[in-house]
């Protein structure tokens, strides 16, 4: 994985913490978005663990950058304020997942690797919070009968809206009545569907598309 960070003291923490777990490696360390951005395209690097506010280039330019190629890394944002606008901005320009800087390491270690298994970080309550704060702001979304979501069997959208409300595979299956396997079939042929990575893109349209409201988060 990459480590993004403008202080050196903060990225050399972060990096001795991966490094010490037998299946993570850090492949490379960078002060700016532009350092990250570059290194992102030389290293083999499954996950960068990306700073939010740097002088220069800023990680909610450089995320979208890194992951605007289908194979590019994935980035988990890390952030100071757990209402961070930039974070929700960071999640629409392809982040998969956000983690406050205060975390402890064996959360940290966990999101790493809920990321670099190609799922996003959505279920601590801080996270969803965000995103509904920040929901607020945007313009008034389309109806959810009509545009992306008609590609989606009714089913596939009832699992949309539970993962929107930060419910777990488990949960969600536990809620319909079906077995985990049933739920990750259905959960991997929505995001194919629309097109989307992981559960955060998939909160995000779901806000988007006025699938659920900001506000109005389904009772877990």
């Amino acid at each position: 994985m990459i480590v993004v960070d403008d202080q050196a003291v903060v990225r050399a923490g972060f990096a001795a913490i991966v490094d010490a777990e037998p299946d993570l490696t850090v492949v490379a360390e960078a002060g700016d978005g532009a350092a990250a951005v570059s290194l992102a395209a030389a290293e083999q690097a499954d996950v960068v663990l990306m700073d939010i506010r740097m002088p220069g280039m800023d990680g909610l330019t450089a995320t979208r950058l890194i992951t605007a190629p289908a194979d590019g890394p994935r980035v988990l944002v890390l952030t100071t304020f757990d209402l961070d606008e930039y974070v929700y901005e960071a999640m629409r320009a392809g982040a998969s997942g956000f983690l406050l800087k205060d975390a402890l390491p064996e959360e940290l270690l966990s999101a790493i690797r809920v990321v670099a298994a190609g799922d996003g970080i959505l279920a601590p309550a801080v996270t969803r919070r965000l995103i509904d704060t920040f929901a607020r702001s945007a313009p008034p979304p389309p109806s959810a009968a009509s545009g992306p979501l008609d590609r989606l069997t009714q089913r596939e959208r009832e699992v949309l809206l539970k993962i929107a409300s930060g419910l777990s595979n488990a949960e969600i299956s536990d809620r319909l009545g079906v077995t985990t396997g049933t739920v990750k079939s259905h959960v991997n042929a929505l995001l194919s569907k629309l097109g989307l990575r992981d559960r955060v893109q998939a909160t995000i349209l779901a806000y988007e598309t006025g699938l659920i409201s900001p506000g109005e988060l389904p009772r877990r």
